[in-house]
Order: structure tokens, then sequence, then C-alpha cells
């Protein structure tokens, strides 16, 4: 707290001047009153997370291991190339395949309203349905919070979810793939994968945008 400290009178010219005092301040109480101001507000204050979003990295093939001869189902490939996406559902396949079947081509779309968000509602509608239906059950306190987590990650899990596959050329945009990225996180797409783009697919990209 603040003192006065009393400096005595002077005499000048035989008149006695009056006691002037000086004042000291203690800054012991204001350093108290920082400390606890400082613990308070590490406290209480809450630090910001990163927002992160999972991307499943598949593990590259051995030299030696035969290709799978597994068939891809409720899959969509995007392939991304400057400005331009094009995407293919299911399997790639070449022209005179031994299995017969068509040879793959490309379509294209864009972050329109009816573009890739509406492509990726109606492939993935199993699992918007299914979440859908889980909302409504936690809104009416049927579900507990951990066990409506569970329900939503098993049916992203789920044999009849989407699965994105993302490529891109040395052409394509970092800021096409963002916004992909954030589209598929929009339609709760559980399994993403960027991998690398083939030779065929390439091609085919080449011949669209040269056209």
């Amino acid at each position: 707290m603040a003192q006065i400290q009393d400096t005595g009178g002077q005499e000048k010219g035989g008149k006695k001047r009056a006691k002037r005092g000086v004042p000291t301040i203690d800054m012991t109480p204001m350093v108290d009153l920082a400390f606890l101001l400082l613990t308070f507000f590490v406290m209480t204050s809450t630090f910001s997370k990163p927002k992160v979003m999972s991307l499943v990295y598949p593990a590259k093939p051995k030299v030696d291991d035969p290709k799978p001869t597994q068939e891809i189902n409720n899959a969509v490939t995007f392939l991304l190339s400057d400005d331009r996406i094009f995407y293919y559902q299911d399997a790639f396949y070449l022209e005179g395949n031994p299995k017969g079947k068509p040879a793959t081509q490309l379509e294209e779309t864009d972050f329109s309203p009816q573009g890739v968000r509406k492509l990726l509602t109606d492939l993935n509608r199993f699992v918007l349905e299914k979440k859908a239906g889980y909302d409504q059950e936690l809104k009416r306190g049927q579900i507990a919070d951990s066990t409506y987590l569970r329900l939503v990650r098993e049916a992203k899990s789920d044999n009849a979810a989407l699965k994105v596959l993302i490529k891109t050329d040395d052409m394509a945009t970092c800021k096409n793939f963002i916004d992909l990225i954030d589209e598929l996180k929009i339609a709760d797409i559980g399994v993403i994968a960027p991998v690398d783009i083939t030779a065929e697919e390439l091609k085919l990209v080449k011949a669209k945008t040269d056209k």
C-alpha cells in the first residue's frame, strides 16, 4: 500500500516551512494481483484445437505380390487435372479387357450445386439415410452420444458405404483438392484414399483435356 515518508521541516530566512511528505508505493500487492489474474486466465482459457480430417493411405503392394482380382464396388475415383475434375465409378477397365467389361469412360463434374455434392449425395445415400435416422434417435434421447458416434462410424465403414479414391496429375491445383476434401466431409464419406494416378488413367485425362 502507499505510504507517506515524513522529510521534516526546513528553515529558510528565519521562517519555518511546513513539513512535506514524500509518497512511496508498495508494489507487492500489485504483483500478487498480476499473478492471480494470470493464473485465472490460464486456467479458464480454452486453447484452439486444430481441425483435422483423417485420410486413409493404402499400403503400397510389394513388387512380387500378385495383382488383386477382387472387384471394386461402391467406389468412385476422382481424377484432378488443372482446374477440371473427372471421375469414374467402381473398377477401371481397359479396352478389350479379359473380362469383357466396357472400357472405362471419364465423366466431368464441378463444384456447382448439381456437381460434386449431388453426385456424392446420390452415391452415399446409404450412409446419409442411416445417419439421419441416428440423428432423430439422438434428438429424442433414445441413444447416447457415444452410441451415436459408434453407429455412424459403423455405417461409414459398411460395405454398402461409398469409398472415394483421389488421384491427381502434375497440373492439378491444390484448391480443387482441398475443396473436394471439404465436399467429401460434408457427404459423410468414411473412406477417403489419395493414391497415385496410373498411366492408363493419365491417358484418359489427357484425351479429355486436349479436346
